[in-house]
């Protein structure tokens, strides 16, 4: 989620302005009055003829008004400051990791405003926190399962006298956990390299109908597998853009797709020209995805419900979504009863 920019910086001078305003026009009533009130008692006058007793009293006056003003910012600035304690008692508790703290800086519009900006934000921290935390827990069983798994059947073949049927399964089964373990510390360093990356290199045009068949092709054995029929019909396509980079994204939705979607389903994969860009559409038949997963299904750790938890890691999605926007693109994703449509937007040229 983004922040709105909201115009604090022009609200919060406003407001120091007019309380130094006020401060001043303050001290000027308080030390006119006294100076009135001394002149009508006869005080200044008599002094003021003295020869050379002016700038004493111009000296007075000034150090008059610095005491009253000193007095009054003094009394006064607990009231303008006061929100501002409050708020930076709310980032001393959002420093010490107390997510669910809130704060309310009043009724006026840039209290709001300041208010609205930082439980927001405190939101979205407990919220990263609490998928890190399910990540960290989900990802240490995941990670050692497979590892606790290959190390069983290792030992089993270590002993020796295991029939050669069950040593090709238990060969088989290393294989494949073997294999999980790879894809997940792949997604993880390719998360990192990701984030890290705020500028698109290895700009190059070439075949993007070409590289979803390929894409296709390489995921074959999950796709025949489960019996799916897989409908790719469009025509040829060319796009400027990181090849290796949109591969990834391509790969993580249709990998997606095959995973949700039951026996014997159909997975469709459509392209369409838009003006300057192009949209690819990867939609499968299965369950529909929630409203409530729809709005979070492309945060980093999130799995959803706890039926698909055991189906990833919670990163393809984010690392698509990350890719896409290097691309000045975008990834939506849209469900029905029956019917789920990732749809992914890409501007036709880059510049190199």
């Amino acid at each position: 989620m983004r922040f709105k920019k909201r115009p604090f910086k022009w609200q919060i001078r406003l407001l120091f302005t007019l309380m130094i305003f006020f401060i001043l026009v303050v001290t000027m009533i308080i030390v006119g009055i006294s100076a009135y009130i001394l002149y009508q008692a006869g005080v200044i006058p008599p002094l003021m003829r003295e020869r050379g007793f002016f700038p004493l009293t111009l000296l007075v006056f000034i150090l008059a008004s610095i005491a009253v003003s000193t007095i009054i910012s003094l009394f006064f600035s607990r009231l303008p400051l006061r929100p501002v304690h409050t708020l930076v008692e709310g980032m001393s508790q959002l420093a010490q990791g107390n997510y669910k703290e809130r704060i309310d800086l009043g009724d006026t519009r840039l209290g709001q405003n300041l208010s609205e900006s930082f439980n927001l934000l405190a939101e979205e921290l407990e919220n990263t926190e609490m998928l890190r935390s399910d990540f960290v827990n989900g990802f240490s069983h995941e990670f050692k399962t497979p590892i606790v798994s290959i190390l069983g059947f290792a030992k089993l073949l270590s002993r020796g006298n295991v029939p050669a049927q069950q040593q090709k399964e238990y060969l088989k089964i290393i294989e494949e956990e073997s294999s999980r373990l790879a894809a997940m510390a792949t997604n993880v360093l390719n998360m990192t390299k990701i984030e890290n990356q705020n500028i698109l290199t290895d700009v190059e045009r070439y075949n993007l109908s070409e590289q979803l068949r390929t894409c296709v092709l390489l995921l074959e054995k999950k796709w025949s597998r489960k019996n799916l029929q897989i409908t790719a019909d469009f025509e040829e396509y060319e796009i400027s853009g990181n090849e290796e980079l949109l591969k990834q994204i391509w790969i993580n939705l249709l990998d997606n797709a095959v995973k949700f979607t039951p026996e014997q389903g159909e997975i469709s994969i459509g392209i369409q020209k838009h003006q300057d860009c192009l949209t690819v559409e990867i939609s499968n038949t299965g369950s529909e995805i929630s409203p409530e997963d729809q709005a979070r299904i492309f945060q980093k750790f999130y799995q959803g419900d706890g039926s698909r938890a055991t189906e990833g890691n919670g990163l393809g999605l984010s690392i698509a979504l990350k890719i896409a926007e290097l691309h000045n693109g975008s990834i939506g994703v849209s469900s029905r009863p029956g019917k789920t449509v990732f749809t992914v937007k890409l501007p036709v040229n880059m510049p190199r």
